[in-house]
């Protein structure tokens, strides 16, 4: 394929590279979707084989790993959101990446093993990652909350100016 030069050869080189993406986006989305169905499955088998098992003891260890594995599914479920979304409107919804930021950095304090409390920099990190997290979904929220609240409000009339 030649490429000529100039804004028409510019622009067939972009609708080239946004033909790849979105091809690619649905690939991934299709093999995303077969990985939660299988790990759906899993966990359904998890569940269903503890349940059957009268020694487990759900509020130890067996529960947080649990707990652990449905965020896990969540954080992938947030993930095929965002491709899809990508897909529909071709932006990046920064909102819906912050919130699978965040249900991530839930996931790994929720799962942390016995013994974290001595890692006191693992801690301070993951505090700092929540905080940053949230402090980027607040503002968002704000400036999505702001711009609705502009485009609702009345216009105003200009002052009638004697000629």
């Amino acid at each position: 394929m030649r490429w000529s030069r100039g804004k028409a050869g510019d622009e067939a080189f972009l609708h080239l590279v946004d033909r790849f993406e979105r091809a690619l986006a649905k690939v991934l989305s299709v093999m995303l979707c077969i990985v939660l169905v299988a790990a759906g499955v899993q966990f359904v088998g998890a569940v269903g084989q503890q349940f059957l098992d009268p020694n487990t003891g759900w509020l130890g260890d067996d529960l947080i790993r649990l707990l652990g594995d449905l965020l896990t599914l969540l954080i992938a479920l947030e993930v095929l959101q965002n491709v899809t979304a990508y897909l529909r409107h071709h932006v990046v919804q920064i909102e819906l990446v912050l919130i699978t930021a965040l249900t991530a950095v839930a996931r790994k304090v929720i799962v942390l093993p016995p013994g974290s409390e001595d890692k006191p920099l693992l801690l301070v990190g993951l505090g700092l990652a929540v905080l940053s997290l949230s402090g980027g979904y607040w503002l968002v929220r704000r400036a999505e909350i702001t711009n609705v609240n502009a485009s609702a409000a009345p216009a105003r009339a200009f002052p009638e100016q004697d000629p």
